[in-house]
């Protein structure tokens, strides 16, 4: 990727928004603002891990520049020659204009279904993903509180060795993206549904990962201790 001039943005293919999600609305209406001066008029892409409803308030901020939509979704870390472990799925009408970047070394997979299709896949898996390493470090500081760190520890490696190292690597390497996960897990609070108990368990996941994320500038005890009970320290 090369930076470019915002001028410069009306000009692409298509313009996609990867962003910390609880910025992604704001950037749509910037972003739109320039596209509709524009004469040509960019493919927007929805990439951000926003829930269904916000993917449809973006899409009706874009509806009124006359840029095409797409909802996206990103599975996998930021993509690397050669790499087919990210995924970028793409939903709506004009989602097929976007399985052409499969000809520039990107995996797109285009989904049926509505717009909002591709956030409901990453919604759904993400709140597997994030929502199991927020409920295995919750898990981790409630048994040092307790005093039962080492035992847990000792009991997840003879019984559940699996757990033990998808924790191992994941809990370390949440503490720098923890404040882009806080958003996040409030759009898959959305997601599940206000009306629905498991919602309270997402927007308490979002609460753990703001207060790591504080925790992370401030250098204080809880990423400590997470490291602590998995020898990282």
């Amino acid at each position: 990727m090369q930076p470019v001039e915002e001028r410069a943005l009306a000009e692409a293919d298509f313009l996609l928004s990867i962003i910390p999600p609880g910025d992604a609305l704001g950037l749509a209406r910037s972003a739109c603002a320039r596209a509709d001066r524009a004469n040509t008029k960019p493919v927007y892409v929805e990439c951000n891990a926003v829930s269904p409803p916000t993917v449809l308030k973006i899409a009706e901020e874009v509806a009124a520049t006359g840029c095409p939509f797409v909802g996206a979704g990103i599975i996998g870390p930021p993509p690397k020659p050669g790499s087919s472990n990210t995924k970028i799925y793409a939903s709506g009408p004009a989602a097929a204009d976007l399985a052409k970047l499969n000809d520039y070394g990107l995996i797109v997979r285009v989904l049926d279904g509505p717009v909002t299709a591709a956030s409901a896949l990453k919604m759904s898996y993400a709140g597997i993903t994030k929502g199991f390493t927020a409920l295995g470090a919750t898990m981790m500081l409630a048994a040092t509180r307790g005093g039962s760190a080492d035992a847990l520890r000792a009991e997840l490696a003879e019984s559940r060795p699996d757990l033990l190292r998808y924790l191992s690597n994941q809990v370390p390497s949440m503490y720098s993206k923890a404040y882009r996960w806080v958003a996040e897990l409030d759009e898959i609070a959305a997601f599940v549904g206000d009306e629905r108990a498991e919602h309270e368990m997402f927007a308490a996941a979002a609460r753990l990962y703001e207060r790591i994320a504080d925790d992370f500038e401030q250098e204080k005890d809880e990423i400590g201790a997470l490291d602590r009970f998995l020898n990282k320290s």
